[in-house]
């Protein structure tokens, strides 16, 4: 029994040692199972990190280490051709947000705080972020405000160690000393585009960077813009810097020097007001007739230019778009109109050239001419003549702008037997004088005006191209159309013995010490295809029709001025039966030895009354105020 008893004890023992071994055994596998499970789901997110997120974070590390700041360059300076200046840099202030510099979870708090001090709602400088990462990425500067006044400016850098990811920004803005008076040459900066930044950002261009957007400021962008320079900097998590790694200096944009005069050209502008009268529009330049240089071109009306340094809202905007006589259009080379009787010049030229005519043809002006319908013998056209001019040589018609005298020249007269050019070669003539295709200039924007054919016409209306379409194309009329800029460059090719000239408003680019850089040479297109002795007989007659003639208001004392009017109808039949009138005036002095040329155009005006007088104006400030001014400095 003992025996017996003493052994069932043992094997109690036994059981319970081999429960516990195996309870042992189950919780050592289930930790290593545990141990495993978490092995795994660290080497899973090992993977994750160091091989499908790896190159993610790398970057991010590396840019939030390390980042690359650009340093602009100084923009140009713009000087007229005495060395007076134009346009100067000033240091402006924006704000803005770095979008990866934000803290994780205090975005909103930098908002407000930002709100607080520029008055605009948080929820706006958020939509602002977020589009800007969307347009630029998350480390480029999102302008929130730019144009911060200095004291604005000051309280948000004393800000920015308690909001991460803001930073106030120094940024150069233009200042046009001249205001209105030469917009329309200089131009102005802006915001770059989303469409201009998709197209220059492969010459390092930022999101946040201004650009010029007409004038000679779009013109020479890449030279008055210069060449950015590029800093390395250590920042720390909130994008502060550290420490400049490494620095390459940027390279400042060059000066321009403008063959413009400024003294002339603020006598030309006062000139075009005082005769544009109630025109919506008027256009006046001045060109040297040896060179191309164009020493002032007024367009009226204008606007100033320094109204772009900051936002404009879209009712300022759309007022300045709307405003008759579109300020923000350059009329001198934007805008073509007929150019009435000035292009009897160019006729005068082709007919002398191919033997339509000698300086000796003589024709009689009754006052018009008839032309009976091709269909209906009963149907007569007047072309009238502006008055009974009687019998006229090739000097007279010209001076005395007879509409006759180059209908016949033009569209000749088959009940005289008298051939004129015919269409054909009066538009070829007008395009080998430039008109029809924009002449060159270093400004944006312009024209090429248009000469018709009787394919255009045949194309555009399907209707047949008539005589008296000739007779209109003899005048400057019907479907013709120059800008003030392509007339002058005509009538400088007149006087310098062909050569059609390319103008220009730059002169030079110098840098910051005055060194030549680029000098703009004179250039020609080409060579009119007329003889010397014909351009100066056209010339001749110029000379006449001021001393003798409609231009005689064209006149200077001391100074020998050939000049041509024009006074150019269109618009609709008024109740009288008449139409309304551009004016214009082009010209050149001395006769004898020409140095500039003069274009005038006044909208809703007339040659004789309004443009001829304003020119001579012009031509006597030009050749005698210096004169006055030297003998009034040795008094």
């Amino acid at each position: 029994m003992d025996m017996f008893g003493s052994r069932r004890r043992w094997r109690g023992e036994l059981d319970k040692n081999r429960r516990e071994r195996t309870n042992g055994q189950a919780i050592f596998a289930l930790l290593r199972a545990l141990v495993i499970l978490m092995f795994g789901v660290l080497v899973i997110q090992l993977i994750n990190l160091q091989l499908i997120q790896g190159g993610e974070f790398k970057d991010q590390a590396e840019i939030n280490a390390l980042r690359e700041i650009d340093i602009p360059a100084a923009r140009g300076l713009i000087y007229d051709r005495n060395g007076t200046l134009l346009v100067l840099n000033e240091a402006d202030f924006a704000i803005a947000i770095v979008p990866g510099d934000l803290p994780d979870r205090g975005q909103t708090a930098v908002y407000r705080l930002l709100a607080d001090v520029i008055d605009i709602d948080a929820t706006e400088i958020e939509s602002l972020v977020a589009a800007g990462i969307e347009r630029q990425g998350e480390y480029n500067p999102v302008i929130i405000l730019d144009r911060l006044d200095r004291e604005t400016a000051l309280i948000l850098m004393e800000l920015q160690p308690h909001a991460p990811g803001m930073r106030v920004m120094v940024d150069p803005s233009r200042e046009y000393l001249t205001g209105s008076l030469l917009s329309h040459v200089l131009g102005y900066v802006g915001p770059i585009s989303v469409e201009e930044f998709e197209e220059l950002s492969v010459d390092r261009y930022n999101p946040q960077d201004f650009i010029g957007k007409n004038g000679v400021e779009l013109e020479y962008e890449s030279a008055l813009r210069g060449k950015p320079g590029k800093r390395l900097i250590e920042v720390d998590a909130s994008g502060r810097e550290l420490e400049v790694i490494s620095e390459r200096l940027p390279l400042d944009g060059s000066n321009l020097v403008l063959t413009i005069d400024i003294d002339l050209q603020r006598e030309v502008a006062r000139i075009l007001e005082l005769h544009a009268g109630d025109s919506d529009n008027a256009a006046a330049a001045v060109m040297d007739v040896r060179t191309g240089e164009v020493l002032a071109m007024v367009s009226m009306p204008s606007f100033d230019n320094n109204v772009f340094d900051s936002a404009l809202s879209s009712a300022e905007l759309a007022a300045l778009i709307e405003t008759p006589g579109k300020p923000l259009v350059n009329h001198a080379l934007a805008e073509r109109y007929p150019p009435g009787s000035t292009f009897k010049t160019i006729v005068g030229a082709a007919a002398l050239e191919e033997g339509v005519a000698t300086t000796a043809t003589t024709i009689t002006s009754r006052g018009y001419i008839t032309v009976e319908n091709e269909f209906d013998p009963n149907v007569l056209y007047i072309y009238p003549d502006w008055a009974e001019l009687g019998v006229l040589d090739f000097y007279d018609g010209l001076a005395m702008s007879s509409n006759v005298y180059f209908y016949y020249l033009a569209g000749g007269y088959p009940d005289e037997g008298f051939n004129g050019l015919g269409e054909e070669r009066v538009a070829a003539y007008a395009r080998a004088f430039g008109l029809g295709s924009p002449t060159g200039i270093d400004l944006p924007g312009e024209s090429p005006g248009f000469v018709p054919d009787a394919t255009w016409k045949s194309d555009t209306f399907n209707e047949p191209w008539t005589l008296g379409d000739t007779y209109n194309f003899g005048i400057g009329q019907g479907f013709l159309a120059a800008t003030p800029l392509q007339m002058l460059t005509a009538i400088a090719s007149l006087s310098n013995g062909g050569q059609l000239l390319t103008p220009h408003v730059v002169k030079e680019l110098v840098d910051s010490h005055g060194n030549v850089l680029q000098e703009i040479a004179a250039g020609a297109r080409t060579t009119v295809p007329v003889s010397p002795a014909f351009l100066d007989a056209v010339t001749a007659g110029m000379r006449q029709s001021v001393t003798d003639g409609v231009a005689s208001s064209a006149a200077v004392n001391g100074v020998n001025i050939a000049g041509k009017t024009g006074t150019a109808e269109f618009g609709p039949v008024r109740d009288d039966g008449t139409l309304e009138t551009h004016g214009w005036f082009v010209g050149f002095a001395p006769f004898e030895e020409p140095e500039i040329a003069v274009v005038v155009f006044v909208q809703r005006g007339s040659g004789g009354r309004d443009a001829s007088p304003a020119a001579s104006q012009i031509f006597d400030y030009y050749f005698n105020a210096p004169r006055l001014a030297r003998a009034e400095t040795s008094e």
